[in-house]
């Protein structure tokens, strides 16, 4: 269920009350005064499948987006045993879009700890520590980003999330290459050591195992976008990015430039086989949304 809120001049707001107590799939539709004079506040309790549709009509009337508010409520007791329905709003997928296409410093700092934790794991060959490299990065957001962008043709949205994850794997294969750098010049890597022959060692080559994998994680990358449990499946996700970034960097730290052209390649296949796994799903999420809202005989929207 998504929580609407709408705030504005009174008399538009009478006409945005009564667009919503007519529109199907909406109830609980109440209008109070503002603190402000001349102004009032319209809530109303929306099903997901009406909400776009609702934003075009009050766009129509008006309404700035800034003065509308959306929550989504997780629905308990006896309502939530209902048959459910589709829940894609395009309206908050492309919102976290643009929000997740930014390189913000927060995001730089988990790529760089995921580099550096995650050429450890190569060196070290620690599959434990691998594992964890994953779970820190978040290059799920702007691998979805780049989805939601292709999909939604907002090309410079698929541009900047782009940019944003090669600068975050650029970031993470720099720090596996200057961690592994420094232990080299310390003598702290054994002279046994043999990059080939880590947990790693099968990253230079693109097999279907590369391609069936990646596409699988971008497929369930975007169902855990939609549904917030992208915390969760981050992990699936950074499996197909993170250890080949690692063992780039660490390629290149020791200078065995023969392994970096195939480490290159892999991550490259990767990347695009999980921005095709996750457009594909978004495709098919907007098309079964619009079928659900045209057996209802509403509106489809975006």
């Amino acid at each position: 269920m998504i929580n609407l809120e709408v705030f504005g001049e009174s008399a538009a707001m009478a006409a945005v009350a009564e667009l919503l107590d007519e529109a199907e799939g909406v109830s609980r539709v109440r209008v109070v005064d503002a603190t402000r004079a001349a102004h009032s506040v319209v809530s109303a309790a929306a099903r997901p499948r009406a909400v776009d549709r609702l934003l075009e009509e009050m766009r129509r009337l008006g309404v700035p987006d800034a003065d509308i508010t959306l929550t989504r409520v997780e629905v308990v007791g006896p309502s939530a045993t209902e048959r459910p329905e589709v829940s894609l709003v395009w309206e908050d997928v492309l919102g976290m879009a643009w929000l997740n296409s930014r390189p913000i410093a927060r995001y730089l700092a988990f790529m760089f700890v995921a580099g550096v934790i995650g050429g450890y794991g190569v060196i070290e060959r620690n599959g434990i520590l691998i594992v964890g490299a994953m779970a820190v990065s978040p290059d799920l957001l702007p691998i979805t980003s780049i989805g939601v962008g292709l999909v939604s043709r907002h090309a410079s949205l698929a541009g900047r999330a782009f940019l944003t994850l090669a600068l975050g794997l650029a970031l993470a294969s720099v720090a596996a290459a200057v961690l592994t750098l420094a232990q080299d010049q310390l003598d702290l890597i054994p002279s046994s050591f043999n990059i080939d022959a880590t947990v790693l060692g099968s990253l230079t080559t693109v097999n279907d195992e590369t391609i069936a994998v990646a596409l699988a994680a971008g497929v369930a990358g975007m169902l855990a976008l939609e549904t917030r449990a992208s915390s969760g499946v981050g992990v699936a996700i950074s499996v197909t990015t993170i250890p080949a970034a690692a063992y780039l960097g660490v390629a290149v730290g020791l200078g065995e430039i023969g392994n970096v052209g195939g480490a290159l390649a892999v991550l490259g296949t990767n990347v695009a086989m999980l921005v095709l796994g996750a457009s594909a799903t978004l495709i098919i999420q907007r098309a079964l949304r619009r079928r659900a809202v045209a057996r209802r005989g509403g509106s489809p929207g975006a």
